[in-house]
């Protein structure tokens, strides 16, 4: 069966593996479905007609998310989706919530976060808020998580028919506002009807016409005249005018109003609101601070399936520590809704007692963490490998022991030798890999053979592992001469001399090779302390100094939105010709193929950087793009501010490993525990044991602190990462308590 979703440029299809004898099950917070294709193609090329019959129609032109591949979720099990940048998670995420998947029941309530804000701005440029421009953050969470509002108007028109003085004022409530849910009831049917296609398809067009004839009569009842309304019809439907105003108004109970605005405001404030931030019109929100909402108002729906995308990529750690906690707590819950999380962050996935691995157009499932899954995998691999060796040798000797017979057979005409050797070279041809029963004990011709020999005489196959994501950073150049590459002494900053101090009495030094972690919560006085180190803002007191020759190297947290904006302006803009531009107003000398080569080396291969443009690469492959632009300089020093955001978990790990040891000095901003724990004080995986004290062995070792800054001063975490994560967890206990 087949279903269709159109886009305003792409269009996701999507097929299953289902039957005439499919059942519907009535736990919609489980899913088991074989055989899933997921394509997506051009608005252009979907809309055309197909000669496509069957299955091949989702296998059109296009790019493939999906080839056969089988999704299970169990009720209440928390998986983390994970693959990498580009190989289709957000697809899948919105083919699961849009239910284009055959097999996912309609009833299913399902509740996605995307990276968008909580309201957009409609084509006159006005945002589009449920409650209106003044709605407070509260209020439009609340709305957007029950629809109230709805539930509300439904009740003033009700109320007001009911409680008019002219008789038929009940009877015209009820039909107007039967008459609205009939018209969107329709809009949904119609949506359904264009979205998909094959069997689905056509019983939605069957749908579509039985309805549009229910809207039809609604429609004629509503203009019926006062004369032409029967007594026994006034009687009936003024009744069900009163019976439906009560149902309505125990929707919006003050005691089940009240639990629901108790737990919306517990969710904000776990998320970092203020109660005065609350009461804010949510149209003076920045866009970090409407993600939030965002994630506020996920979080507040009735769901059997939750689906969260990058959830952290704009709290800070008090904020996903918190989030870790709340998911963690939904476990003790009634009916706990099955989780399904995309996120780059180690630490915060951890949460997940299952992962969902989308790798080679299929979903592999994985009881256990991504470590446990990471090292079973180097297990089997290294497994495989043994086994295969193993077998190539037994079989190069037999191949040996026929030569060998042959040629002493035909020399001696030694009939013996002759039939060993076809005897051996038969069991080469026709029971090779069949010496061990697919039980695992001796293998007999007659008993294991049936059913069995299509897969058992295979050699042992080791899958070719996807490219291993690396990343190389540059030498850096030649100094000449020591000193500091930065240099900070009681520099302290404020807006005007009648504001208070966003930061204060910060001395700071910086040299080759040092690690330099900040943290600090949202507010704190980074993004000001960060801006002074790169000199896009001067202090208002203490001195900044830098060395001659430093080249410097800036991630700003807000480097993809800028090459976004850069794409939409020049759409058929590449990273190449863009890196390329920016190359040639520093010197007349361009070589493309180091320019790729650096691409190359960043992740970024062959067409995604010459042919793909940039409004068309994904987040992480941005990210690619930006760190090209700022290491082709060969800097001394990257100052990284959230640079693991739109990363996937590989090339996180990848940079984390070349960062460790870049022989350049790194200060690093970020929220990720793990990422900051590997690149600032050097902690290696499990895995990468033996070359723990490296740095030991160098002649002068590198100075590794992690700072945290609070309210504008800056004091040095003895303990590091985990001091100030330990202090977190402490104040979430509280939040958790209130």
């Amino acid at each position: 069966m087949t279903s269709i979703a159109s886009e305003s440029v792409a269009t996701i299809l999507c097929t299953s593996k289902q039957t005439r004898f499919h059942i519907e099950s009535p736990n919609y917070r489980e899913l088991e479905i074989d055989g899933i294709f997921i394509t997506v193609t051009s608005g252009s090329k979907a809309s055309g007609k197909s000669t496509a019959k069957g299955k091949s129609k989702a296998k059109a032109e296009g790019i493939e998310i999906l080839n056969n591949a089988k999704l299970t979720l169990k009720e209440g099990q928390r998986y983390a989706l994970v693959g990498r940048n580009g190989t289709g998670k957000s697809t899948l995420l919105k083919a699961i919530a849009e239910k284009l998947i055959p097999g996912i029941p309609e009833g299913t309530r399902v509740a996605l976060l995307q990276q968008s804000r909580l309201i957009n701005e409609n084509s006159d440029g006005k945002p589009d808020s449920e409650n209106g421009p003044t709605s407070s953050v509260l209020e439009e969470v609340i709305e957007r998580a029950t629809a109230k509002q709805a539930v509300e108007q439904e009740i003033k028109v009700l109320s007001e028919g009911v409680n008019a003085s002219d008789s038929y004022a009940p009877v015209r409530a009820l039909r107007q506002l039967k008459h609205h849910r009939h018209q969107q009831r329709l809009f949904r049917l119609d949506k359904d009807a264009r979205l998909r296609s094959g069997a689905r398809g056509l019983q939605a067009r069957k749908a579509l016409v039985v309805y549009e004839k229910v809207v039809a009569e609604s429609n004629t009842l509503l203009e019926q005249e006062n004369d032409d309304i029967t007594p026994d019809t006034l009687q009936a439907e003024t009744q069900e005018a009163a019976d439906l105003l009560a149902d309505l108004q125990i929707q919006i109970d003050p005691a089940r109003v009240s639990e629901t605005e108790s737990q919306a405001k517990k969710i904000l404030t776990g998320l970092g609101f203020s109660e005065a931030l609350m009461e804010k019109p949510i149209t003076s929100l920045s866009g970090g601070w409407h993600m939030r909402a965002a994630l506020a108002t996920t979080l507040l729906q009735q769901t059997d399936i939750l689906i969260l995308d990058e959830p952290t990529n704009f709290l800070d750690l008090l904020g996903i520590i918190w989030l870790q906690r709340y998911l963690q707590g939904l476990e003790d819950t009634d009916r706990p809704p099955t989780l399904i999380l995309v996120s780059h962050d180690r630490d915060f996935i951890s949460v997940c007692s299952d992962l969902i691995i989308l790798k080679e157009k299929k979903l592999i499932s994985f009881h256990g963490d991504l470590p446990t899954y990471e090292a079973s995998q180097s297990e089997r691999k290294l497994w495989l490998t043994k086994m295969k060796d193993a077998q190539d040798k037994q079989k190069a000797h037999i191949e040996e022991s026929i030569a060998a017979n042959m040629k002493a057979g035909k020399a001696n005409d030694d009939q013996n030798k002759l039939r060993q050797a076809k005897s051996r070279q038969k069991k080469l041809d026709d029971r090779w890999g069949l010496q061990v029963s697919n039980r695992g004990g001796r293998f007999k011709l007659n008993r294991d053979l049936v059913g069995y020999h299509l897969t058992a005489r295979e050699d042992i196959d080791i899958a070719p592992e996807n490219r291993p994501v690396v990343i190389y950073l540059p030498e850096t150049l030649d100094l000449r001469f020591p000193g500091a590459l930065i240099s900070l002494e009681k520099v302290a900053f404020r807006y005007s001399p009648k504001m208070p101090l966003i930061v204060q009495d910060i001395t700071l030094s910086v040299s080759m090779g040092d690690r330099i972690g900040i943290l600090g919560l949202n507010g704190s006085g980074k993004s000001t302390l960060i801006k002074m180190l790169v000199d896009e803002t001067r202090p208002s007191s203490g001195n900044v100094t830098t060395h001659p020759r430093l080249k410097l190297g800036y991630y700003s947290q807000h480097a993809t939105d800028a090459l976004q904006d850069i794409g939409r302006e020049e759409p058929g803009l590449t990273a190449l010709a863009l890196l390329s531009r920016e190359v040639k107003t520093q010197t007349d000398e361009i070589n493309e193929g180091e320019l790729r080569g650096l691409f190359g080396k960043l992740g970024l291969p062959g067409r995604f950087a010459s042919d793909v443009p940039l409004m068309k690469l994904s987040g992480g492959q941005v990210v690619r793009v930006e760190l090209a632009r700022l290491i082709w300089r060969q800097p001394h020093c990257l100052i990284l501010d959230e640079v693991t955001t739109h990363l996937d978990y590989e090339t996180v790990t990848a940079l984390r490993e070349a960062l460790r040891d870049w022989e350049g000095a790194v200060i690093l901003v970020s929220h990720d525990r793990w990422f900051m724990r590997g690149v600032i004080e050097g902690a290696r995986d499990e895995d990468e044991e033996d070359s723990e004290d490296e740095d030991e062995d160098e002649d002068s070792p590198r100075r590794r602190v992690v700072y945290r800054l609070k309210g504008g001063k800056m004091s040095v975490l003895e303990k590091g990462v985990d001091e100030f994560e330990q202090l977190m967890e402490k104040r979430v206990k509280k939040l958790l308590q209130q």
